[in-house]
Parts: structure tokens; sequence; C-alpha cells
């Protein structure tokens, strides 16, 4: 205990503007002097999906860098402890080398993070993806009570984090899922899933080819329309269901824009099961870069003895 140092702490809810309805990380923004096993142990004892910690950069192009938690790991990236940590670290006076850009530095690398008025946008990494195997499909499948007709397309999406991604057919059905989290930490699999709400003037993806990817981009009027609706489970990381995920909606949208399931502009709903009201803004540039964006709000400002 004579060796704790007080830190300034915060403690933000993330991908929502009104308090209560996003993703919460603790921020410590003081990670100065801590060791490996006092930052894991912190985590654990928040007991939150991610516990981040802000150290000096050692990049010289970085404005701070940051190490991030789940309760029994270590992440070399993840997206809504992006957005956070970096609006904690503006909030407490952070001022980056260059106005309305910062970057932070993580293991993953240095990730870009623009400011578009309060709301931030990371620039999402490059995401690897691969072809599951149909064995494990047909166990993950049965893991969450699906039938192969109603999934649409199966991919195992890497940008950092690793999640087995699944289009369904429609978004209810996403809603409707009950999985067996016993058998999905069993099969070692964290899942992520999606699918496009069915609107009255627009069919459901599955009946779409691709040869209509133009038409559906422009297809909504709305803006604010959600265009995805996502569910993220990750018992093998001991969170049955995670309220909004930045980095499996990056790895989302670069998967499902370049394959024509979605305009290169949309808002993506998750947590509605968990009593959330999560939104993620998703942007695809001329150059190709996809920025994932959210808001953020400062619910818990005060210190921690650490």
């Amino acid at each position: 205990m004579n060796m704790m140092k007080t830190r300034p702490f915060k403690q933000v809810d993330v991908f929502t503007a009104q308090a209560y309805a996003g993703n919460p990380l603790a921020v410590v923004l003081d990670g100065s002097g801590l060791d490996d096993a006092a930052m894991q142990n912190f985590a654990k004892w928040t007991n939150l999906s991610e516990t981040t910690f802000l150290l000096p950069p050692t990049e010289p192009t970085a404005d701070y860098r940051v190490r991030i938690f789940t309760p029994g790991s270590e992440l070399p990236f993840a997206g809504h402890p992006t957005l956070g940590s970096c609006h904690a670290w503006l909030q407490a006076g952070g001022r980056p080398k260059a106005p309305g850009r910062i970057v932070q530095q993580c293991a993953t690398g240095l990730v870009p993070i623009r400011q578009d008025g309060e709301r931030l946008a990371f620039a999402a990494p490059p995401s690897r993806r691969s072809a599951p195997s149909p064995s494990l499909l047909a166990k993950v499948a049965a893991a969450l009570g699906l039938k192969a007709q109603q999934i649409v397309a199966a991919q195992v999406l890497d940008n950092g984090p690793v999640w087995f991604g699944l289009l369904l057919a429609d978004a209810d059905t996403v809603l409707a899922l009950k999985p067996d989290h016993r058998l999905l930490k069993e099969l070692g699999q964290k899942v992520g899933v999606a699918g496009i709400p069915e609107r009255d003037d627009q069919p459901s993806p599955a009946l779409i080819s691709r040869s209509n990817r133009e038409a559906r981009a422009f297809a909504r009027s709305d803006a604010d329309d959600i265009a995805l609706e996502v569910r993220a489970f990750a018992a093998p990381i001991g969170v049955e269901e995670d309220p909004v995920t930045g980095s499996l909606n990056a790895s989302l949208a670069q998967w499902l824009i370049p394959e024509g399931h979605l305009p290169a502009h949309y808002l993506a709903a998750q947590g509605q099961c968990l009593g959330r009201a999560g939104r993620v803004h998703v942007l695809r540039d001329d150059d190709g870069q996809v920025w994932v964006g959210g808001d953020s709000v400062t619910c818990i400002d005060g210190k921690v003895s650490l």
C-alpha cells in the first residue's frame, strides 16, 4: 500500500452521446511506473471489458501511448478503448501535435484519430480475413442456434483482435440469438454477428446480387437510419456479450463494404439486447481507408490509488 500513487482516472461511456447507453471504459491517465502485473490486476478489479493506461509515447509522431487490458489479458488494439482513451486524454488537457488529428501509439502500431466536433473516429488498422473451415462454421452456427440457410456469409476477421464474423439474412435474426456461451468458450471463438435491417423499399441483402451494389449504396435517404445491427459474443475472454465493439465494427466494414453488402457511409447499432443504444459511425473514404467513429461521455472523473 505504501508504494501506491494517486493517479487521475476517468470512466467513460463510448459509442454513445447519452451516459450509460454505450460501452464503459476505465482510463488511468497516468500509467507511469506500473508494471504489467499491476495493470492486469487493476483491469481485473474494474471488471470492465477493457481498462486502459496512458503513457508518454516512444514514437516521435505519437501524441500518447496506450496499453489496453481486459480482465484476463492485454490486447494489441481495440476500438472503444481507442476512442474512450482519446476522449479522456483530450478532456484532461491533452494537446495533439496536429490540430484536429491525434496519433495514438499502441501495441498494433500508430492509430490516427480525427476529430469531427466532439465526435472522434479512428482509422481502422489493416484487417486480414479468411474463410473458416466448414466444420468450424457448423460448430459455431450450432452454438448460436443457427441454420445454414440463415447465414449469408462467414469470414475470420483479424485486425489485432480476431473475430469469427457472420452476416445473417436479416437483423431480426441477429437480435433473437440466444447463444450457448459455454460452447463458444469451448470452441475458443469470439463471434461477431451482423444483419442488415429490412426496409419496405429494400429487400434482404441475401436476395440482392452484387451487380446492384451502386443502387444499394444510395437506397437510403435518411442518413440516421440503422444500416447494420451487430452483436459480439466473447466468452473465451470472459465477456459473454460486449455492448459495443469498435474493432469488430471496423473489420465488418472492411469486409462488407467491398463485398457490396453496405454503402461506404453507414450507421451501425449494437447493444440493444443488453439495454444499450450504441451507435457506430462508419465511413470508407476515397482512398479506401475505413474510419470508425462515435461519441463518448465521461461518467466518472476522479483519482485512483495504484
